[in-house]
C-alpha cells in the first residue's frame, strides 16, 4: 500500500456507501480473536463497530505480526477493501490490507465482568467507552440539539447567562460560594432565570442552556451537584402559556429521541412502548390540591402546604402513561419571584412536569411577579438582601409587563428516556455529594 495513494479516511458509520471499496479507519480494539491464519479484530472509532479480518499472506508480514502486539483498548490506522457482512457488528466487515498500531494499551482495569458502581465511577473516563455509556451519551447529544433546535423554530433567542452571580436565586441554603477577586462574595449559579427575565424584556423570547450548580446535601437518585438547564423565558406568557410551551418541548423531545436514536435505545434495551404513549395525547393537569387527593386515596396523605417529594411525585407520576402537569402549588413553599393566583392568593401560578415511570419533576416554571411593590414585599418575606437584585427590581420599575417561563433538567430526561435508574450516568462527568473526582 506505500506505492498507492492512501484510501480516504471515513468513519464506521459511513461504510455501507463505501461497499466495494478501500478505506482507511482509525479507532480502538475492542476485540482480538485469531483463527489458524486469519486474525480477527473489532474497531470503535465513536461511530459505530466494525470487524476487520487479516489473512496471512494478504498483508504485509509486519502488519500481520502487529496483530499479535495488540491489547484492548489500542489505538490503531488500518486500511482494506469494505464488504457487507451481517454476521459482523455493524454489518459490514474489512479485509485488511494494512495495519499500523498508534499505541499498544496496558492492562485495560474494564474487564468484561461485573463491577461495582464505586469502581466504574471511579474510572468514569473510561467506563464511558463501554456500548451502554456511549448509546447514553448520544441520547443526550439529541436531546441538546433538539432543545436548540425547538427554541430556535419558535422564534427564541440564546441567551448566555453568566454562572458567577451576585446573589440566590433558589434559595441561600444550596448555593456554592466563593471569594470574587476580594470584592465580596459571589455565587455559582443556580439558574439563569433572572438574567433571562431581563433579556425577555428586551427581546421577548429567550432561553439559555448551560450548567448550573446546587449545593444540595442530597444522595437520592435524582440529584446532581452539578447539571445542565435549558432554560426558556418569554413577555407576556402566562402560566397557560409556560404550560403549553413544556409540554411541547418534552413531547417534541421524546419524539425526536424515538426517531433519531433507536439503535442507541436498544443498546440500552429501552422499552420504547411507554415513551410512544407520551406521544398519544395532551398530557393530563391536575392542581396541587387536585395531587393531594390522589395521593390521600393512595394512602399517603400530605398536608396542605407541603411540597411534593419524590416520594409524591414518583407516586403521583406512576399513576398516568404519560408526563403530568402539577400547578398551582401553595405560593408559601415556592420561590420568591412566583406570582400569586388572583382567584387564590394562596397558590402560586406556578407548574411542575412530571415524567411517567415514576421519573418525577423534569420541568419547573412559573408566571412571574409583574409589580413592583409585590416583589419587595417577596424579598422581605424570604429574608433575602434588598441591594443585589436592584438590577432585578428595575425589570419591574420600566415597562414591567407579564412574563413566565420554566427551566428543564438535562440529566433527569436522559434518565426517563434512556430508563437509568440514577442521574449519575446521564453526564459525562457527575458530580456527587462525595465525588470530585474524576
Amino acid at each position: 500500500m506505500s506505492d498507492q495513494e492512501p484510501s480516504p479516511a471515513v468513519s464506521i458509520s459511513h461504510l455501507p456507501r463505501h461497499v466495494g471499496r478501500s478505506v482507511t479507519l482509525r479507532g480502538w480494539v475492542t476485540h482480538l480473536r485469531s483463527s489458524g491464519k486469519v486474525r480477527f479484530l473489532v474497531l470503535r472509532d465513536g461511530s459505530g463497530l466494525a470487524q476487520a479480518v487479516l489473512v496471512k499472506g494478504q498483508v504485509p508480514e509486519a502488519d500481520f505480526a502487529a496483530f499479535d502486539r495488540l491489547t484492548l483498548e489500542s489505538s490503531l490506522v488500518l486500511e482494506g477493501l469494505v464488504r457487507a457482512e451481517p454476521r459482523a457488528p455493524g454489518g459490514f466487515e474489512v479485509q485488511v490490507t494494512a495495519l499500523t498500531p498508534v499505541h499498544l494499551a496496558q492492562d485495560y482495569p474494564i474487564a468484561p465482568k461485573e463491577h461495582g458502581v464505586g469502581f466504574l465511577m471511579d474510572h468514569r473516563h473510561l467506563w464511558l467507552r463501554s456500548p451502554r455509556q456511549q448509546a447514553i451519551l448520544k441520547v443526550r447529544d439529541e436531546i441538546s440539539r433538539a432543545c436548540r433546535d425547538f427554541f430556535h423554530a419558535r422564534d427564541f433567542i440564546l441567551i448566555d447567562t453568566p454562572i458567577l452571580t451576585p446573589a440566590a436565586c433558589e434559595g441561600t441554603t444550596t448555593l456554592f460560594e466563593t471569594d470574587y477577586l476580594g470584592r465580596g462574595k459571589a455565587y455559582l449559579s443556580q439558574s439563569g432565570q433572572l438574567y433571562l427575565e431581563a433579556a425577555a424584556m428586551a427581546l421577548g423570547r429567550v432561553y439559555c442552556f448551560g450548567p448550573t450548580f446546587r449545593a444540595e446535601k442530597s444522595k437520592t437518585r435524582r440529584h446532581l451537584m452539578e447539571f445542565w438547564m435549558v432554560e426558556a423565558e418569554a413577555a407576556f406568557f402566562t402560566l397557560d402559556d409556560v404550560m403549553a410551551l413544556a409540554e411541547d418541548l418534552v413531547r417534541t423531545l421524546v419524539s425526536r429521541v424515538l426517531e433519531r436514536q433507536q439503535p442507541a435505545l436498544a443498546a440500552l434495551e429501552r422499552d420504547t412502548g411507554p415513551l410512544e404513549a407520551v406521544l398519544a395525547g395532551p398530557f393530563p393537569r391536575l392542581s396541587y390540591g387536585e395531587v393531594l387527593e390522589r395521593l390521600k386515596d393512595a394512602g399517603a396523605e400530605l398536608a396542605w402546604g407541603e411540597d411534593l417529594g419524590g416520594d409524591e411525585e414518583t407516586l403521583v407520576s406512576k399513576m398516568f402513561d404519560r408526563p403530568l402537569l402539577v400547578h398551582r402549588y401553595p405560593l408559601s413553599c415556592k420561590a420568591f419571584y412566583m406570582e400569586a393566583d388572583p382567584a387564590d392568593p394562596r397558590l402560586a401560578l406556578c407548574v411542575d412536569l412530571l415524567a411517567p415511570e415514576g421519573y418525577g419533576e423534569i420541568v419547573g416554571g412559573s408566571q412571574r411577579v409583574a409589580d413592583l411593590d409585590v416583589l419587595l414585599g417577596r424579598i422581605k418575606d424570604h429574608n433575602l438582601p434588598q441591594e443585589p437584585f436592584e438590577w432585578y427590581l428595575d425589570l419591574r420599575r420600566y415597562g414591567s409587563a407579564p412574563h413566565g417561563g420554566f427551566g428543564l433538567g438535562l440529566e433527569r430526561v436522559v434518565a426517563w428516556l434512556c430508563g437509568l435508574h440514577h442521574v449519575r450516568e446521564a453526564i459525562p462527568f457527575p458530580r456527587l455529594l462525595d465525588r470530585l473526582y474524576p
